[in-house]
């Protein structure tokens, strides 16, 4: 005897305002929470959206969203599963194109972009976490404020980077790869990526970072 389903899948497309990120655990990007035309909805995002999605979004920003609904008959409950993000205007001008999950996207006319920020990558997985990934991400940030490089530099927080065991993790804007860092040697390692005040310092500083990438762990 089959089952009697009493859910219904469709697709949807809909557009609305940012209201704000939905995170779990404070770091794990689950969905988005928007404000449409029939009110405030909840979009869950799709696996391959979470890692990457830019996280510097404003709330405010227009977005159109594509995907899956299950309409559920029994309790008229419904759930939506983004499988793609576009930038929108709420005049569906220009930008309906642009996919916002993808790194250092902005919504005004390529003519006024600004230019694009360094970004440091930082896992926030929960084995890097309790290694003393919270501690390097305020450390990073500090740093950043310190050296005046706000309008230069973004930190940004990401999926798991494979190497949970030689955690805390993180990505350089050049791509060099970091494990096992320690808040403490944050300072040497913006010296050595951006520029330090003093010159003789650099071997001493190069000296506190024990591991320069995976490979070495």
């Amino acid at each position: 005897m089959s089952k009697f389903h009493t859910t219904e899948v469709s697709e949807f497309c809909l557009e609305g305002k940012l209201l704000d990120f939905v995170i779990k655990d404070g770091y794990n990007l689950k969905g988005l929470l928007l404000q449409t035309t029939d009110g405030e909805c909840y979009v869950k995002l799709a696996k391959h959206l979470r890692a990457s999605f830019d996280l510097r979004l404003p709330p405010g920003t227009w977005l159109q969203v594509v995907g899956e609904k299950k309409h559920d008959q029994k309790t008229g409950e419904v759930k939506l599963k983004a499988q793609r993000v576009m930038a929108a205007s709420p005049d569906a001008a220009t930008l309906r194109h642009k996919d916002v999950h993808r790194e250092n996207v902005s919504v005004s006319s390529s003519s006024n972009a600004k230019p694009k920020k360094a970004t440091i990558l930082v896992c926030q997985k929960s084995d890097c976490m309790k290694r003393g990934g919270t501690g390097v991400c305020q450390a990073l940030e500090a740093a950043v404020s310190a050296r005046g490089l706000e309008s230069e530099v973004t930190i940004k927080g990401t999926g798991c980077m494979k190497n949970c065991k030689a955690g805390p993790n993180l990505v350089m804007p050049d791509k060099t790869r970091y494990s096992r860092i320690k808040a403490t040697q944050v300072p040497a390692l913006m010296d050595k990526h951006f520029g330090g005040d003093s010159v003789d310092n650099e071997q001493d500083q190069e000296s506190k970072v024990t591991c320069l990438s995976q490979a070495e762990c």
